[in-house]
């Protein structure tokens, strides 16, 4: 049995990168993530529920109701066809329920209650659209889904530095270029990290939401779990020392809340501790939060 989400929740996710490059930008060489303006670092919201996706795909894939819709080499379409295949519905036949049209419109997509349906079955089989949310209109098409849960960009407090270093590997890839080195056999490389950073990303979880995907109670403990060791789970060498350092919740007395979010993301005070000249630890910060103006009906977790 599933309990239900009755309270809304906002959260903080403080998390912190040491030499390595926390989330690479394409447009720009795979270079950290940078506000041109401010120097702040950037870790995308897809980037942070990557993590969150990897995380459950390892510990929980073999559990119904945790396969994960959003992986690597997933044929997405498939799956959608999957889930009417489920559902009994063949997309090849004029639909069973004549309320959902007397025709096939188009042979191999759903229409009418048939999406509705699909979708629910989707929201199911796959931890990350009922989380997350999904566009499914593809394919035979199972509608789309908003998610209850959403995060936004994670922002360095501080500006960062790029520090970019050469790298060598002692071979080669192909004997053309063992020839012209003469046997020499070198590969020189480039590598960008930033020295040490901390990042906060906010996010929040409706209940109104929920109730349409099925995102339980324990769904939200898993989520809540997954945030704070997801890193652990996905070390690389690119990606150097990532870690969680704080998880702070919000939780409302009420579905729809007893406060503005920003509101309580403002009695959260984290700044470089006054003596630190330049920030490579996460003890170099401090974190504050001013309980005494937490609003009539919440709580932090």
């Amino acid at each position: 049995m599933s309990t239900p989400i009755v309270n809304r929740y906002d959260f903080i996710l403080v998390f912190d990168v040491k030499d390595g490059n926390p989330n690479g930008d394409p447009d720009a060489g795979n270079l950290p993530r940078v506000d041109a303006e401010t120097g702040q670092g950037l870790v995308t919201d897809v980037c942070i529920k990557r993590k969150v996706r990897n995380f459950i795909q390892l510990t929980k894939s073999s559990e119904a109701g945790f396969d994960i819709f959003v992986k690597e080499k997933a044929i997405l379409n498939q799956e959608i066809e999957k889930a009417y295949a489920d559902c009994g519905i063949d997309l090849e036949k004029a639909p069973e329920d004549q309320a959902d049209g007397k025709k096939r419109n188009k042979a191999g997509q759903g229409q009418g209650n048939e999406v509705a349906r699909a979708r629910d079955k989707m929201c199911e089989k796959f931890f990350d659209i009922r989380t997350f949310g999904a566009v499914m209109s593809t394919g035979a098409n199972a509608g789309q889904v908003r998610g209850p849960v959403q995060l936004t960009f994670a922002r360095s407090v501080d500006p960062i530095v790029t520090l970019e270093h050469a790298i060598t590997r002692m071979a080669v890839a192909t004997e053309a270029e063992a020839e012209k080195q003469s046997g020499d056999n070198r590969t020189m490389g480039r590598k960008n990290t930033v020295p040490y950073g901390l990042y906060v990303a906010y996010g929040f979880v409706s209940p109104a939401l929920a109730s349409q995907t099925g995102f339980s109670q324990e769904d939200l403990e898993i989520l809540w779990t997954a945030l704070r060791t997801m890193f652990d789970y996905d070390h690389s060498a690119a990606r150097g020392l990532m870690s969680t350092q704080k998880l702070i919740i919000f939780k409302h007395d009420t579905a729809l809340g007893n406060a503005t979010a920003s509101d309580l993301f403002q009695l959260v005070d984290i700044r470089k501790k006054d003596d630190v000249a330049v920030p490579r630890q996460f003890a170099d910060y401090q974190v504050n939060i001013d309980t005494d103006k937490l609003p009539q009906g919440v709580t932090i977790i």
